[in-house]
């Protein structure tokens, strides 16, 4: 599966520049050439009014604004990204962690430190194979690949793949 990278705004946002750094670096060798970096949920609230991005891939844990927070103000329907892409990296990959970035609306989770493939396989998914978005009385997103039937609220496929560590596909 392939996909076309340089037409697309994607925007990394992640507290360390590192971290920016190696993420920005994978996306120009996937042939991204309009790649936006902020360092924190404020600054990329602040940058997305001014040039909204094609696709989000962020951090979970940073300081003003993490990325909980920033996906569940954009994940309103009335926010001018609401239907964008997200894809969340974290290196805090237990379970409660992955439900939650899924009832939150991300599109994917990747655990950290994440590879070239798992990114590239989950841009291509979102890009390729996007989801109607749903609307319930707790949840604004993209209809999950499995639902809690019982509760009706969404839940996430936990993938254990032994190259990455935790994934999580919603």
């Amino acid at each position: 599966m392939q996909i076309d990278c340089a037409p697309l705004d994607i925007m990394v946002v992640d507290d360390s520049a590192y971290m920016r750094r190696i993420v920005s670096a994978m996306l120009r060798g996937f042939g991204a050439r309009r790649i936006h970096e902020a360092e924190d949920g404020a600054d990329a609230l602040e940058k997305i009014e001014i040039q909204p991005p094609d696709l989000l891939i962020l951090d979970w844990v940073m300081p003003v604004l993490d990325g909980a927070e920033l996906v569940k103000l954009i994940r309103n329907p009335d926010h001018m990204c609401a239907y964008i892409p997200i894809i969340m990296l974290s290196g805090h990959t237990e379970r409660s962690r992955v439900l939650s970035a899924s009832k939150i609306g991300v599109n994917h989770f990747l655990s950290k430190p994440v590879s070239a493939k798992s990114l590239y396989l989950r841009m291509a998914d979102c890009i390729l194979h996007p989801r109607k978005f749903i609307r319930t009385e707790d949840y604004f997103g993209p209809e999950p690949r499995e639902t809690d039937h019982a509760n009706t609220r969404p839940m996430l496929g936990v993938l254990l793949d032994d190259d990455d560590g935790a994934e999580a596909m919603v």
